[in-house]
């Protein structure tokens, strides 16, 4: 069944203001939200054994293996399907192999977007979120050590998918209407292509500029 659905994967970089370009277009075009970075601080609340190993893994600053990341999509997905248009999966994949297993369990993307952020904006947007709303891993140094690692898995994914699909970069080092316009242009482009409705999307980071 969840072959049959359309899929929207995102990657993009932490703190690059995914979650809040995401959800605009999930209240435009009517899909299902699952954000792995939700669906793991869900987990972690659970207090399952799971969470302990999740918990471990990112107080290390270190990226979830793709294993887990996938059982937590597709339990989420199969909970959504009797009720959703579609899915828009942000965060996920980060690595090739996770893209390959994604593709081979679930679909390859028609359509890819790199939302670009550079790495001072990604930091200062984290760092504000943890005064607000202290997470373990929102501190200057598993920041730095997040977008190293975010960067290395990131190059070769961009590339994979550079192959496969049609590729686009939005520029989210600001939030002004004039990029979320153009976003929603990228968007309107592909909505009818004979895939369906919903292309599938990857979001990805400012790769070329903080190589």
């Amino acid at each position: 069944e969840l072959q049959k659905q359309k899929v929207t994967a995102s990657i993009c970089g932490p703190g690059s203001g995914k979650g809040t370009q995401c959800g605009k277009l999930v209240e435009k075009y009517g899909f299902t939200h699952l954000s792995t970075g939700e669906l793991l601080r869900n987990e972690l609340s659970s207090e399952s054994e799971r969470s302990k190993l999740i918990r471990g893994i990112m107080e290390r600053g270190e990226l979830v293996p793709s294993g887990i990341i996938l059982e937590l999509l597709k339990e989420a997905m199969v909970a959504s399907l009797s009720n959703t248009k579609g899915f828009l999966i942000d965060g996920y994949p980060r690595e090739v192999k996770q893209g390959e297993e994604f593709g081979r369990r679930i679909g390859d993307p028609h359509l890819v977007i790199c939302m670009d952020c550079s790495a001072d904006t990604m930091t200062n947007r984290l760092l504000q979120r943890s005064r607000s709303s202290p997470q373990a891993d929102d501190n200057s140094t598993t920041i730095a050590k997040r977008l190293e690692t975010f960067y290395r898995a990131s190059i070769p994914v961009v590339a994979y998918y550079e192959t496969k699909t049609q590729l686009h970069k939005v520029n989210l080092s600001y939030t002004g209407e004039p990029e979320r316009s153009h976003l929603d242009l990228k968007f309107n482009n592909f909505e009818y292509l004979n895939f369906g409705i919903v292309p599938h999307w990857h979001l990805a980071d400012s790769i070329s500029r903080n190589k």
